[in-house]
């Protein structure tokens, strides 16, 4: 029989033998463990990139959506204060079918500024002038806005309008432009979509002579206030309204067509019910069915036409 000491050792060597399999088997297990959470990380991270990406896309789109704001508008300065306020988001010429020339950044852009040296205010006429300087083919491109500002009895109240605009160019060529339903009260800003010589913005620009109709100028956008200009920003805009749209005419078009067809349709139901009327007299006329009715009929009718 082994003696108690050889059992002690032989049960220490078991153990240590069981705690060095165990410590081999852990790597092996933490091994087989990792894979699960590797997994588990990429899908977070695969997460965090879309969130990441998405956010870089909303930056962009808010990016885009800044740049599409138009520039500050033009102030020309009368004694310190502001007399005229003028913004359009573009500013847009064109001559016969050549190619179209965009002044938006020459007349808006801080870094371009245009020249408004030129521009008069007094109290009842304003001139504001643009000169743009040499813009490719043209020398000394100028466009001048005639304003007006006007008390009318009947509104008692003061109106401005812009009377006209002006394209001047190669030192002596002008072509004039005479602005239709531009006004708003003095105490308000115009505003409007398009302020155009183009038949397609309802033309609220009419060309004075021939010249002027080889030119096509588009104001989108188009905002001006003039005379009563506070704190140098816009007063609430008088928006245009122009009466015959074509949403507008189609209107009338299909009102006109339903108020015809009511019409013939009230015609018809008079006319039906006159017959019926007709009908249920002739119900009512006595017809005599035997010769001696009928000789009974006809002297009664004698004998009415002696009295009478």
């Amino acid at each position: 029989m082994a003696s108690p000491w050889k059992r002690c050792c032989c049960f220490l060597v078991l153990l240590h033998l069981q705690s060095s399999a165990c410590l081999h088997q852990q790597p092996a297990d933490s091994a087989s463990e990792s894979p699960v959470l590797d997994e588990g990380s990429d899908e977070r991270m695969k997460m965090e990139e879309q969130q990441q990406s998405s956010d870089v896309s909303r930056r962009k789109l808010l990016q885009m959506q800044g740049a599409a704001v138009p520039f500050l508008p033009l102030k020309v300065l009368s004694d310190g204060e502001t007399c005229i306020l003028f913004q359009a988001r573009k500013l847009s010429l064109r001559y016969d079918k050549q190619k179209q020339l965009d002044l938006t950044e020459r007349a808006f852009s801080p870094q371009k500024t245009v020249d408004t040296s030129q521009s008069v205010c007094s109290g009842d006429k304003a001139t504001l002038v643009m000169r743009f300087g040499d813009v490719e083919d043209l020398r000394g491109l100028t466009i001048r806005l005639q304003l007006s500002n006007t008390f009318y009895e009947s509104s008692g109240q003061w109106w401005f309008s812009v009377d006209s605009v002006s394209l001047l160019y190669n030192t002596s060529e002008e072509a004039v432009f005479n602005a239709s339903d531009v006004y708003a009260p003095a105490s308000a800003s115009y505003r409007c979509l398009h302020v155009s010589s183009l038949q397609r913005y309802s033309a609220l620009l009419l060309p004075s002579s021939n010249h002027a109709r080889r030119w096509a100028i588009t104001f989108t956008d188009f905002q001006i206030q003039a005379f009563s200009v506070s704190s140098g920003k816009f007063s609430p805009a008088s928006d245009c309204i122009t009466f015959l749209t074509p949403a507008i005419l189609m209107g009338l078009i299909t009102s006109l067509i339903l108020l015809l067809v009511l019409a013939y349709a009230l015609h018809m139901v008079i006319h039906l019910k006159h017959i019926e009327h007709e009908d249920e007299h002739k119900a009512d006329i006595y017809y005599p069915q035997t010769p001696e009715q009928l000789e009974h009929c006809c002297a009664e009718n004698t004998i009415e036409k002696n009295v009478m």
